[in-house]
């Protein structure tokens, strides 16, 4: 904010002048008054005296805001503040609105009954406000004289109508000058043919700050860069856009980030355009044309990679790939984070990090891994500010603290609804020494023993789901995703069974555990869908060794149980619900030396396959139903 009460106003509207006479044209037709001010080199008016301020607060019946009246004594009014605002009035033309322009009533039909004080207040304003806009491009300026702070400052309110936004709030009538000299900054950064070249002082050591900016994002220091893009931003200067909204999208920040200037260079398309696309192909249904808009002026190889890595995005087999070292540590994080260890993939696309080097002086981080389908889950705020923070492409600088891992150690995250309210009902698989493509000929049979693309839940089941057209009550075959479970452990987990009928239900324990071990654990304790029920079963070498159920208030169990998981530590009172779940998940992290990698179950794509039914064929004068049906269950 500017500081009022030491702001400076004759050098920096002297500048503004000087910025504003170079910046014409010489054949350019204007009028008489603007052609006095590109020789005089000033935009302003004589200052008025402390006499002619007194006699406009008399005539208003308010004393002005200290910026207002330090302005006023040099300059009485004001010419081309901005882009669209050009003449601001002086002691003679400020007035009162009194809702000239009939906007209090219009914002008025768009209250709500509930509207707060600042919704109020921007329908108000048009009824109190002090008019300062005497000749402008449909643009309205007012102060406010009851939106005052400590200093006595009245805050500024601007709006236009074909701006479509709401009014735009300044602290005062100093920021809101300084506000229309960055507007009138970025009006001329680009020059039209024709128009004399936009360099001067201001751009110089703006570009400069753009320059060292770049220079601190790459040490590391991305918050002191980030502050000098943003003010550079504010002046329309060509790189700090580009610049600053790689930043952003690092720290997950997607609105209005589009890499303007740079992600139709066909020297940084490669790095940047998956970013846009893959945000473009997540809130978009087959309309192209924001993307290509955002594209804009860019060369035909441009717009053909565009679309070809959009075709790949949306079929989820874009790849991200780089060169060198860090090239060689995308791939082992790829590996890692395909079955399951997110938090280890992170670390080694970290460690590798300080060797990456940009594809040129306008690339600040690596961002086309953020649109790989494996590797782009990996990415949340902290890790972006890790990233962000870690010395790269040449530079040196303070290692950064390392973010924290996503996945515990254990089972007990499944019992903390924090987390996963949706998740109250599971079951998993845990075989020990087998890999995770291994589990699908142990738990499915013929072209179900094939793995699925790597794919969220939703997106599993979706894909499960399309053009299947029949349905058995009987058949309960479990969608699960696979991983690892530990240095010795493989999972497939199920997020979403079916209902629980434990007169039905076949453990696949002894199928899963053949020639090693396996555990079966089906959850339901926090269920919405009937009774709560916990399920354990544990197979050596082909066989059950122990199983416990716990249903409809009842426990059942066949075999010798551990003490460590023994059913009545847990439910001897019948006490349910999660602190039940939590004890048996922490006492089985301990007994097997298991984990579940969260953030990959959750947030993460796994591999997938269909098992076996988890139900038994129905026996002699049961009755099932089959469910048929001629609809697209893709929707």
């Amino acid at each position: 904010m500017t500081n009022t009460t030491s702001f400076d106003w004759r050098p920096f509207l002297l500048r503004w002048s000087g910025e504003w006479s170079d910046s014409l044209s010489d054949d350019e037709t204007r009028s008489a008054k603007d052609e006095a001010a590109r020789r005089a080199r000033w935009l302003g008016f004589p200052p008025a005296s402390e006499e002619r301020i007194a006699a406009m607060e008399e005539r208003l019946g308010r004393r002005m805001p200290p910026s207002y009246r330090e302005f006023l004594k040099v300059s009485d009014g004001w010419q081309h503040a901005g882009g669209f605002i050009w003449l601001l009035a002086g002691t003679t033309d400020a007035c009162w609105h009194n809702n000239e322009s009939g906007l209090a009533d219009v914002f008025e039909e768009y209250l709500d009954d509930d509207a707060g004080p600042d919704e109020r207040r921007e329908v108000d304003v048009w009824r109190r406000g002090l008019q300062l806009d005497v000749e402008s491009d449909i643009t309205h300026v007012l102060l406010d004289p009851e939106d005052v702070d400590g200093d006595g400052e009245w805050a500024v309110y601007t709006w236009a109508s074909w701006r479509a936004a709401p009014p735009e709030r300044y602290a005062n009538f100093a920021e809101f000058m300084r506000g229309m000299y960055q507007e009138f900054h970025g009006l001329r950064a680009r020059p039209a043919d024709g128009e004399p070249e936009f360099a001067n002082d201001t751009t110089r050591e703006l570009d400069a700050l753009v320059e060292q900016a770049r220079l601190d994002a790459l040490r590391g220091d991305w918050e002191r860069a980030g502050h000098a893009l943003d003010e550079a931003k504010e002046y329309g200067r060509p790189r700090a856009v580009g610049l600053g909204d790689q930043i952003r999208r690092l720290l997950g920040r997607t609105y209005m980030v589009y890499f303007e200037g740079v992600v139709t260079d066909p020297q940084y398309a490669p790095e940047l355009l998956p970013a846009l696309v893959a945000e473009h192909a997540a809130h978009s249904y087959r309309d192209d044309s924001t993307l290509m808009f955002h594209l804009g002026r860019a060369g035909d190889d441009v717009v053909s990679l565009a679309y070809a890595t959009l075709e790949q995005v949306r079929n989820g087999t874009y790849r991200y790939t780089a060169a060198g070292a860090f090239g060689e540590a995308v791939e082992r994080a790829r590996e890692l984070a395909r079955w399951g260890s997110t938090d280890g993939a992170w670390r080694t696309l970290m460690d590798a990090l300080p060797a990456w080097q940009p594809l040129g002086p306008d690339l600040l981080a690596p961002l086309g891994w953020v649109a790989d389908p494996l590797l782009g889950p990996l990415l949340t705020p902290e890790r972006g500010r890790e990233l962000l923070s870690t010395p790269r492409g040449g530079q040196t600088g303070e290692a950064p603290i390392r973010s924290a891992g996503l996945d515990p150690d254990n089972l007990t995250w499944l019992a903390d609804p924090e987390h996963h309210d949706d998740l109250t009902s599971y079951r998993f698989v845990l075989v020990e020494g087998v890999e995770p493509e291994d589990l699908p000929g142990r738990l499915a049979d013929g072209n179900e023993t094939a793995l699925g693309d790597p794919m969220t839940s939703h997106e599993a089941r979706h894909r499960l789901l399309r053009g299947q057209r029949e349905f058995s009550s009987y058949d309960d075959k479990a969608l699960m995703a696979i991983g690892r479970a530990g240095t010795r452990w493989s999972f497939a987990f199920d997020s979403d069974p079916a209902h629980f009928a434990p007169h039905r239900f076949v453990s696949p324990a002894a199928a899963a555990g053949a020639g090693t071990r396996a555990v079966v654990v089906w959850s339901g304790l926090r269920t919405w869908r009937g009774e709560p029920f916990f399920h354990l079963s544990v197979a050596q070498g082909g066989a059950e060794q122990y199983t416990f159920t716990y249903a409809d208030g009842e426990l059942r169990r066949t075999g010798e149980i551990p003490q460590a998981l023994d059913p009545d530590r847990f439910f001897g009172s019948r006490e349910e619900g999660t602190e039940a779940e939590r004890s048996l998940l922490e006492a089985m992290t301990r007994e097997f030396g298991v984990h579940l990698p969260r953030h990959a179950i959750t947030n993460g794509r796994l591999h997938t396959f269909t098992t076996r039914s988890w139900t038994r064929p129905p026996g002699n004068g049961e009755t099932y139903a089959v469910i048929s049906t001629n609809w697209d269950t893709s929707h």
